[in-house]
């Protein structure tokens, strides 16, 4: 890359971003939500033409998009994110101990891959963006070649946005193709990378990252099947309810959410022709959806084909030639437990597949055939005892959901979006919620500094929360 590039002027973009006042961060995000809000009607119709998503769930993306940037933004006025703390000198101690002061610091100019299915709140200004520009991090995201129109309006009219708020030029950049993708991810001033996207690509960049002469964090969202485990008493109770409520969740978007309910466990019996004969009545009424490439109709096609499935394992609801149906998978346990591998592997679009169990004794066996996911949803009834299986589900998942679905990501200080590999590469960190922003801090500690040389935020006078000696303190 030449001097010329976005990396090298979000190099040079790093030191302002870092020393911003946190009012002026905040204020950055603001004027950027303000902005998506005043061109939603022009950014959502180019948005529908490139994606085949309908206009109404993207204008309410646009809001989704311009809520996620204001709510950075109070994250960063809050300041308890900086995980300030401060211990005073004491010389009573054995060894003694000097004055030291703890915070969290913008780690440095960032690289985003944009991802296909949210080309508004996983994009340009997604939520990996807000998040690094709320810490201080100059951007340069990778856009997406599913929507790159969309791409570059949104990203002329941030940088538009960000020169009349009088925000360090360089501050956000983008970039496109695959090779400059790839020089991204190893460029030398780019210090962490945020990525949304399928399992083969990530890791494949991940290996990049790491394999650097000096390695940087690889923050990367990849595949997940997001198990369902209906409880015999839930699906007696509520065949309807839970029916409509899965249809409605894998369907939704043709499917392509990172959060899709791909594999669900259903009792055998009674309890689940019920359930199975309400899935069918429901299937008929759901949506058929062009998705969002051609190349992604092409995997959903191959991957039902690889399946060697028999013509009674397959529910379809009805779709034209230029769309794409949403499909039910059916099996029993020991079907499943032959070919964990293909039945517990993600399929991007409208395809789950639901598994029946005899016993309740046999599930653990199943879920410690599926991966790390980003969610399960268990559904049950008051009488069901089910403490060793959610205790199960939580240690392979980044969410539990009782009785509800997992489509549908709150922005909230307590959500977590992540989970064990290959739900994503750090399963400690989230990309949605207050706490992604620690992705891109790095700690730092000052022994005996100069008052006049600390960050404002560790100086006696802050106002910000902190841990002194130990004790919580809350202005």
């Amino acid at each position: 890359m030449t001097r010329q590039d976005p990396v090298a002027a979000a190099t040079d973009a790093a030191a302002p971003a870092a020393s911003a006042s946190r009012a002026r961060r905040a204020d950055w995000l603001d004027a950027l939500a303000t902005m998506l809000e005043r061109n939603r009607e022009e950014l959502v119709a180019i948005a529908a033409e490139e994606t085949h998503l309908a206009a109404a769930r993207l204008d309410g993306e646009v809001t989704r998009t311009a809520a996620q940037l204001r709510f950075f933004a109070t994250v960063v006025l809050d300041g308890s994110y900086l995980e300030a703390t401060i211990d005073t000198a004491d010389d009573t101690l054995t060894p003694p101990r000097p004055d030291l002061r703890r915070i969290l610091r913008p780690i440095g100019p960032v690289g985003v891959f944009a991802a296909s299915n949210f080309p508004f709140a996983f994009s340009v200004l997604g939520n990996d963006t807000a998040s690094a520009l709320a810490a201080g991090c100059p951007v340069v995201v990778k856009a997406h070649p599913g929507h790159p129109r969309l791409s570059r309006r949104v990203a002329e009219l941030s940088r538009r946005t960000l020169a009349e708020a009088e925000a360090p030029e360089g501050l956000l950049g983008m970039v496109e193709g695959v090779e400059d993708g790839v020089a991204l991810v190893r460029h030398p001033a780019i210090r962490a990378i945020g990525f949304t996207g399928s399992t083969t690509g990530g890791r494949a960049l991940f290996d990049l990252a790491s394999s650097r002469p000096a390695p940087i964090p690889f923050y990367g969202e990849l595949g997940s099947i997001n198990p369902v485990v209906v409880t015999e008493a839930a699906a007696l109770a509520r065949a309807e309810s839970i029916a409509t409520g899965l249809v409605d969740s894998f369907t939704r978007d043709g499917g392509q959410y990172c959060t899709k309910p791909g594999l669900v466990f259903i009792p055998d019996g009674d309890a689940g022709d019920r359930l199975l004969t309400a899935l069918s009545d429901r299937l008929a009424l759901a949506p058929s959806q062009t998705l969002l490439t051609e190349q992604m109709r092409t995997a959903f096609d191959d991957h039902l084909a690889a399946g060697e499935l028999e013509e009674d394992d397959v529910l379809r609801g009805y779709a034209t030639e230029e769309q794409t149906a949403p499909v039910i998978v059916t099996i029993d346990m020991e079907r499943f437990l032959s070919r964990p591998d293909y039945f517990a592997d993600e399929c991007f679009g409208p395809v789950t597949v639901v598994v029946r169990y005899r016993r309740r004794q046999d599930l653990p066996q199943a879920l410690e055939a599926v991966e790390g996911s980003l969610t399960a949803t268990l559904h049950l009834e008051p009488s069901d005892d089910v403490t060793a299986l959610v205790d199960q589900l939580t240690a392979r998942v980044g969410r539990v959901i009782f009785n509800g679905w997992p489509t549908g990501v709150a922005i909230a200080w307590s959500q977590h979006h992540g989970g064990p590999w290959p739900a994503t590469t750090a399963s400690v960190h989230t990309s949605v919620g207050a706490t992604a922003i620690r992705r891109f801090l790095t700690p730092t500690a000052y022994q005996d500094c100069p008052p006049r040389l600390l960050p404002p935020e560790l100086t006696d006078d802050s106002d910000i929360p902190r841990r002194i000696d130990g004790a919580l303190v809350v202005p």
